[in-house]
């Protein structure tokens, strides 16, 4: 079967501390990578935005400290500042490829379901 570029997204709140960020950023990735069935050797790129409330840990350099991603592209880049928007998070957006006609699976976590309801599947720390 042949395979098609993908693009899975997802998001999730922290606390602005070094190991909270690394703990939910992972969790984030191999959630997305486990609803998708997706292998790392098929991940095109990793792009993050953070807000800027979090600034205790880079999610690239976190993922890349758990042993996560060690050859694709990351990238990380401070989301816009929107008055009143939600705070202390991390969202995440994995190009990829998949089997051809594959159903992608986005998700949330950890509060920031919230952000789409419609689109996601959510999880919490004790769903992976």
């Amino acid at each position: 079967m042949s395979k098609q570029l993908f693009a899975l997204r997802g998001a999730t709140q922290a606390l602005n501390t070094a190991e909270d960020i690394e703990k939910w950023t992972v969790f984030l990735y191999d959630g997305l990578l486990k609803l998708n069935k997706l292998e790392e050797s098929d991940i095109v790129s990793v792009v993050f935005s953070m807000t800027r409330d979090l600034d205790e840990e880079n999610p690239a350099a976190a993922l890349r400290h758990a042993g996560r991603a060690s050859s694709a592209p990351l990238f990380v880049a401070q989301e816009a500042f929107v008055r009143g928007g939600f705070p202390r998070t991390i969202r995440a957006l994995i190009h990829c490829h998949l089997d051809e006609g594959a159903v992608t699976r986005h998700f949330y976590c950890n509060g920031a379901e919230a952000l789409r309801p419609d689109r996601a599947e959510s999880g919490g720390a004790d769903t992976m």
